[in-house]
């Protein structure tokens, strides 16, 4: 057997790019269908089953709870299963029950199956994550993690042109669910087929000897001060899961009932929004290596809280559209932020554990969240007061963000 050196670290150099598509397949089925094409299915659900804004919005909640629940054990199943596994088994998961919601008429049993999705969506998001760490660097993490998230914008884009279209078919709603199932299916096959757990043992010292010391380079001191880090990032992303959900959720709904929209111009608008995000995590995952994690943050939120500011006031129309462009271009940047962050305070070992955690408390947020927004809708007639409260914690999360420790592109 014939060995030239450095061979093997440049098969995993080359194919850690191919990591990167099975994640953004995987993240598209996941999260862009398995959850964020939901605001396209309430107004024709919402007709069809009678639902009030509570019900809707308590469909959402249900779903954040799967989510909550799964990542507290997604960690352990990472490491029992291996990543490419779980993510497999993950996704049948969510087709199956968004198949099984196309079927229903009975909204416990709704509620139930749209609970098994989330839990999917959390055992999927995890370890694509965690993959992230495990085969990029600290200086390249930020961008690896941000075109993985391209895929929660694919979803919305593909959903926002494609769901108006099933709706008006024979089946309407249910033949959504049914065909969104059906693409879950395929991407589960092709994730299986792309993803690999990690580097081989030959390629680990030139792939990820950067990161190893990564984290030390975040915040330098004591163990205390990096689990206080932790908990410092978990709060931010509980106030992120808290807001984006409220606009992910309502948005549609209250273009449609709100504001005299038809389906299918909200579906446009709502694509468009799908089509700025994809570029919202490479963006602000290369701006986040190059600024720090800190300012990048800090940069997302204030963006986030004009989003949410132009749909509580009543302005005229122009504004919805200055609001979508301001949702769709930081989008998922959050998520490629932290998951940056959390890898470089972590190391590559500990990722899917730490981030685990602090998706744990980004998914108390997504309860909360589309429960608060459906209860003052419900009061007050209209999601102006729910776009408002959304405001208020994203610059809650400014300041949060600001308060970060050092990262690696401090001075001190």
């Amino acid at each position: 057997m014939n060995y030239r050196p450095g061979r093997a670290s440049f098969a995993g150099e080359r194919y850690r790019w191919v990591i990167i598509v099975g994640g953004i397949v995987g993240l598209f089925a996941a999260l862009g269908l398995g959850r964020f094409s939901l605001g396209m299915m309430l107004p024709g659900m919402g007709e069809s089953l009678a639902l009030s804004y509570s019900q809707m919005g308590m469909i959402g909640t249900v779903n954040f709870c799967g989510y909550l629940g799964a990542v507290l054990f997604s960690g352990a199943l990472v490491t029992r299963l291996g990543a490419r596994l779980l993510i497999f088994l993950a996704l049948l998961l969510i087709a199956g029950s968004m198949a099984l919601v196309g079927f229903s008429s009975q909204y416990p049993v709704i509620l139930s199956l749209y609970f098994l999705t989330g839990v999917g969506s959390a055992l999927v998001n995890v370890p694509i994550m965690a993959l992230v760490a495990s085969w990029f660097d600290g200086p390249n993490r930020g961008r690896a993690a941000g075109l993985c998230v391209m895929g929660n914008g694919i979803g919305i884009l593909v959903s926002g042109r494609l769901v108006p279209i099933l709706n008006r078919s024979l089946g309407g709603w249910r033949t959504s669910w049914h065909v969104l199932a059906a693409i879950v299916a395929v991407a589960a096959l092709i994730c299986y087929i792309l993803l690999r757990n990690k580097p081989r043992e030959t390629e680990s010292a030139s792939v990820r000897r950067p990161a190893e010391n990564a984290g030390s380079k975040v915040v330098p001191g004591t163990q205390p001060r990096r689990a206080k880090a932790f908990y410092h990032c978990g709060a931010i992303y509980f106030l992120f899961g808290f807001t984006y959900v409220i606009y992910v959720t309502f948005f549609v709904t209250s273009l449609v009932q709100g504001r005299g929209f038809s389906e299918t111009a909200a579906g446009a608008v709502w694509g468009w929004t799908g089509l700025l995000s994809l570029a919202s995590g490479p963006l602000f995952g290369y701006l986040s290596d190059r600024w720090g994690r800190k300012m990048a943050l800090m940069a997302v939120f204030v963006i986030q809280s004009c989003a949410y500011l132009l749909m509580a006031i009543q302005l005229p129309t122009p504004a919805i559209y200055i609001s979508a462009f301001c949702y769709g271009i930081v989008a998922w940047s959050v998520p490629s932020i932290m998951a940056a962050l959390v890898g470089d305070l972590a190391g590559p070992e500990r990722t899917a554990a730490v981030f685990g955690f602090v998706t744990f408390l980004f998914g108390i947020g997504q309860i909360a969240g589309p429960a608060f927004a459906g209860f003052l809708a419900e009061q007050s007639g209209a999601f102006n007061s729910a776009f408002l409260l959304a405001a208020v914690f994203t610059a809650a999360a400014v300041v949060l963000s600001a308060l970060l420790p050092g990262d690696r592109t401090d001075k001190t």
